[in-house]
Parts: C-alpha cells; sequence; structure tokens
C-alpha cells in the first residue's frame, strides 16, 4: 500500500504520467506519418509536463518556482526547434503554448476552464494540435479529428470523477454521468471510424483495440472510485494506441 501511494505522489501527482501518456500518443502519430524524431519527443514531453505543473501550481506556495522551472523549459524547448527544426515550428509551438496558458491562467478575468462545458473540448483541441500540426510539415485534419474525438472522451470520466467539486458546470452536472459516458461513447466511435477511414491496418486496428479498452474503462466511471482509477487507468488509454503498436511489431 505504501509503494502504490509513493508511486502515486512521485509519478502520478508530480503530472510526469500524464506528460509521458501525452507524449507516447503523440508518438503514435509521429510513427504513422513517419516523421519520428527524439528531439520532438523531448520537446512535446517537456512542453506538456511543464505546462501541467503550471495549472496545477498557480495557487500555491511553489508557483513562482514552478514559473522558474517554465522559463527554463521554455529555453531548452526553443533550443530543441532552433537547432533540430525551423522558425515555423517555434511559432507553432509557440501558439500551442499561449493556448494552454488561455486555458487555466489566474491572471486573467475568464480563461477557458472557468467556461461551462468547453473544458473537455479544449484539452482534446490542445492534444490534437500537437498530433496533427506541431510535428507535421502540414495540417492533418484526419489525424487532427482523430485526436480530438478520442482525447475529449477521455476527459469526459474525469469530469465524472470531480462532479461533486467542480464549481464550473460540467456536463455530468448537467446531463448525468450516464449520458455523459454516451457522449464518450460516440467520440470514440467517432474516432474510431475516421482511423479506420483514414489509417492503414497496421495503425488502424492498434487505434481500434484502443477504443476497446477506452469503453471499458469509461463504462466503470463513477464518482465514487479511486482517483487512482482514473489518474492512472483512464490516463494510460491515451498511451494505448503505441503501447499496441509496439505489441503487434515486436511480439
Amino acid at each position: 500500500m505504501n509503494l502504490l501511494k509513493i508511486l502515486k505522489k512521485s509519478i502520478i501527482d508530480s503530472q510526469l504520467y500524464v506528460s509521458l501518456m501525452g507524449t507516447l500518443f503523440a508518438v503514435f502519430f509521429m510513427e504513422e506519418q513517419n516523421t519520428f524524431r527524439l528531439p520532438s519527443v523531448v520537446l512535446i514531453f517537456i512542453t506538456y509536463f511543464s505546462g501541467y505543473l503550471y495549472t496545477k501550481y498557480q495557487h500555491t506556495k511553489y508557483f513562482f518556482k514552478i514559473l522558474m522551472l517554465n522559463g527554463v523549459a521554455g529555453i531548452i524547448c526553443a533550443f530543441l526547434i532552433y537547432h533540430n527544426h525551423n522558425e515555423i515550428r517555434l511559432v507553432k509551438w509557440f501558439v500551442i503554448v499561449v493556448l494552454g496558458l488561455l486555458y487555466n491562467s489566474f491572471f486573467l478575468d475568464v480563461y477557458i476552464r472557468k467556461i461551462p462545458l468547453l473544458k473537455v473540448f479544449y484539452v482534446g483541441l490542445v492534444w490534437a494540435l500537437v498530433n496533427c500540426w506541431l510535428t507535421l510539415p502540414e495540417f492533418n485534419f484526419p489525424i487532427f479529428f482523430i485526436s480530438l474525438f478520442f482525447i475529449t472522451a477521455l476527459v469526459l470520466p474525469f469530469d465524472i470523477r470531480d462532479m461533486k467539486r467542480d464549481t464550473v458546470q460540467t456536463f455530468p452536472m448537467l446531463i448525468g454521468v450516464q449520458n455523459t459516458k454516451y457522449i464518450a461513447y460516440l467520440l470514440i466511435f467517432m474516432s474510431n471510424i475516421i482511423a479506420i477511414l483514414y489509417l492503414t491496418p497496421h495503425y488502424s486496428i492498434p487505434f481500434f483495440l484502443s477504443g476497446i479498452i477506452s469503453y471499458i474503462f469509461i463504462y466503470f466511471s463513477e464518482n465514487e472510485r479511486s482517483d487512482a482509477y482514473f489518474s492512472f487507468g483512464v490516463e494510460t488509454c491515451s498511451a494505448l494506441p503505441f503501447l499496441f503498436l509496439l505489441i503487434m511489431e515486436y511480439f
């Protein structure tokens, strides 16, 4: 039990885990588009990690230290882009960072997280832009919608988890838990349909299998479940396409 608490505090609560899951989700599409490069992977991980730290520690005594850390992270990211990519990639990265700041910044009068029902789609939007725009020479609409629908569906269970403590109206609060699950099922279905139509079987099959596992986790999502169910179980679903791809290739 103590080991589980240590793992939760050091990996999940530190935002390392969600950052890794988001990065592996991006790697899946980088592999599919044949654009995999290690500097890009490091760039995406640092961007996710610094962004989630910024969101988590805004109203704490650690915020100034987090700002300093994010400043260093920004310099590292700019260095990675400058030496491995081009100015256009730097502009794309900057736009995504600004979108992340608009999501949850206390110095703004109104930020995205305060707007009812918008949060889940906005998170999906930012992750989708990383996959379909940041790492590619041109905007890829199929990958955008695959990512947008899939990640939005996976954010909805977190609204179910937080429905008794959220101060902004969310889908579970407005239409109930079961109807929220129906929306998530539909989004997963739409994402899988686009993946089957657009991706080759080598990539659509891992994504389809990931959709099935995601359905199961969404089905069993309840407000009473432990935080680990969502922060570890549901969060892992975003890395499943890449993990199933590895299994198909090497086993």
